[in-house]
């Protein structure tokens, strides 16, 4: 599709689910892409390599944006950062790689089947909010299997490898900064390998409407963010993920 064929009535869905993904992404600091994913395969139907590929391209700006701002604020641990990024940069690429070469309805299930673990590991996250701390030891692997997972999934770095991080120990400022900021090099590097492998299939009216989406979202997120518990806010993201992707699963294989 070009440019002058995209209309509002096309374009609707796709502002609902960037709009819906970046307020839970403004409220916690993460979850754009697992949202963003569950939400265009599990209810829209969309491929998983397309709907990956699609999340992607737009996170290329969200999180150049969130880097800069974490950069500037001091808040990137170099060593923690260079330690992430060619694990992640390489399991990104691995996975997209992964997920372009299956059929989209053999992988559909597991994909969805992957973000319902997603949404059930945000909800007992929230459940038992706040982690016990313990010193961080696990991180170029956790790189890498974050990196994959993302592009497979279409979403899961923040989740996987953020958690993972603040679970073990380390400097929660510090984690979130350095996470989001090797998160853009992740999403451009997964970018390309999906252009390379499947090209622009029909890319600038979804990509268009999820931009539209979050910029409305973003003012309301960050209002969230102070006024929401997190706990209560993990808590009923990771519901809504499990019942979104469980029945993506239960639509895919009935």
């Amino acid at each position: 599709m070009d440019f002058g064929s995209i209309n509002l009535e096309y374009l609707l869905p796709f502002i609902a689910v960037g709009f819906a993904a970046q307020l839970v992404d403004g409220a916690l600091g993460m979850a754009f892409g697992v949202i963003s994913n569950t939400l265009l395969v599990g209810v829209m139907g969309v491929p998983p390599a397309l709907a990956s590929q699609r999340v992607h391209i737009v996170e290329c700006f969200t999180t150049a944006t969130s880097g800069i701002s974490h950069l500037l604020h001091g808040n990137i641990d170099k060593v923690l950062f260079f330690r992430l990024l060619l694990p992640g940069m390489a399991g990104g690429v691995l996975g997209a790689y992964v997920l372009t070469s299956l059929d989209a309805s053999v992988v559909k299930p597991f994909v969805l089947l992957y973000l319902t673990s997603i949404g059930i590991y945000i909800l007992v996250r929230g459940i038992f909010w706040p982690p016990k701390i313990r010193e961080a030891k696990v991180i170029a692997p956790l790189g890498l299997f974050g990196g994959f997972l993302d592009a497979v999934g279409g979403g899961g770095w923040g989740p996987v490898v953020t958690s993972n991080l603040l679970i073990q120990g380390a400097d929660p400022r510090k984690v979130i900064g350095t996470v989001n900021s090797v998160e853009f090099f992740l999403t451009i590097t997964v970018s390309a390998a999906f252009i390379w492998r499947i090209g622009f299939v029909d890319v600038a009216g979804p990509t268009l409407g999820l931009i539209i989406g979050g910029l409305f979202a973003a003012p309301i997120g960050a209002w969230a963010a102070k006024h929401f518990p997190t706990k209560q806010m993990l808590i009923l993201v990771g519901i809504v993920l499990t019942l979104t992707s469980s029945y993506g699963v239960w639509a895919a294989w009935k």
